[in-house]
């Protein structure tokens, strides 16, 4: 069954990688809905041909048999065009933070801003496929997952669960983004001269990509640590991530742990013990690497994780997503 799916914001980064692992797609027909008359995009060919485009109005997007919509548009955006498609039975994936959170009390402290759809608000399945699988065919919204809570759930989750973490002492996520991840729309901290030869922090103690790691790790504010850092690259994410384990006698016990969790994971990759993986393995792929080790003397442990900040952390996570939510094998057009 081949499916029509649309694209709101597909001249953004994660739009653009949306089209660009869609136009591979067996099952699906790609249209791109324009929201915005007055925006523009980057120049093509003579000659180039490219999706359909339609307006981004409801009865346009149902006239057209869109039977899903991408949203890769800012948060307010999202929670503007959601309902009405929802209404009509459209089913949505939505790339922003709009519908990450359950509570409006948890929206309107991390996003400094009021949720005007509470109900589709708790109704929001969190699209993380390595923990909630089950749900995500079912969802009629579908919220995909931040970028840094996607690397660091799927790094942070199997311990936490485990019972072997030294609460108490906490737990640190030092975490590094190219800069497509503050997206298209230039400011002067993503202008080249700001970025080229410089690394900065940004969002410290109160990045709104916290709650989605506590909501899904298990963890209490008090116990995490987060800090993001803009790298002078175009994509990717790095996250080393320090815990205290006293219980844990090596590093292959804490390795086992991980294989146990992930050993049926197709976008879940394990470095042997002590072996770290770099942000280059996975640009341009749906994959998430991760590297532990541990020093059994002083209870110390490290893991590193890596994604694409745009495909495992936006576009191929919502593909993932859509390929469960239509019955589609879950590594269609993402390997």
């Amino acid at each position: 069954m081949i499916i029509n799916a649309g694209i709101v914001g597909f001249r953004g980064y994660s739009g653009a990688e949306l089209q660009r692992i869609l136009a591979r797609h067996p099952k699906v027909e790609t249209f791109l809905i324009e929201h915005r008359a007055d925006s523009s995009g980057r120049p093509q060919p003579m000659g180039a041909s490219g999706p359909e485009r339609i307006s981004c109005t409801p009865e346009a997007i149902q006239a057209a048999g869109i039977r899903v919509v991408f949203l890769a548009t800012p948060p307010e955006v999202s929670i503007e065009l959601a309902p009405p498609l929802l209404d009509r039975g459209i089913r949505v994936i939505d790339l922003s933070g709009a519908f990450r959170l359950k509570t409006v009390e948890n929206y309107r402290r991390w996003y400094r801003a009021e949720h005007p759809a509470a109900d589709w608000l708790a109704r929001a399945v969190y699209g993380l496929p390595e923990f909630y699988r089950s749900e995500v065919g079912s969802a009629a919204l579908l919220s995909n997952p931040g970028c840094y809570p996607t690397a660091a759930n799927l790094a942070i989750r199997p311990l936490a669960a485990s019972g072997l973490l030294d609460l108490d002492a906490g737990l640190i996520c030092d975490a590094k983004s190219g800069v497509s991840g503050a997206g298209r729309k230039p400011s002067l901290k993503t202008h080249f001269c700001e970025v080229t030869e410089n690394f900065s922090a940004y969002s410290v103690l109160d990045h709104r990509h916290v709650p989605e790691v506590l909501m899904n790790s298990g963890l209490e504010e008090a116990q995490f640590s987060f800090t993001a850092h803009l790298l002078p690259i175009d994509r990717g994410i790095l996250e080393t991530i320090y815990f205290r384990a006293p219980r844990v006698k090596d590093a292959e016990q804490l390795h086992a742990l991980y294989r146990d969790a992930y050993h049926s994971e197709p976008f879940v990759r394990l470095y042997a013990p002590g072996v770290m993986p770099d942000v280059r393995a996975v640009q341009h792929t749906n994959f998430c690497d991760i590297g532990l080790d541990f020093d059994p003397a002083t209870g110390r442990g490290v893991a590193v994780a890596v994604i694409d900040n745009l495909v495992k952390g936006a576009a191929g996570q919502a593909i993932q997503n859509m390929n469960l939510m239509f019955g589609y094998p879950e590594t269609e057009a993402l390997l």
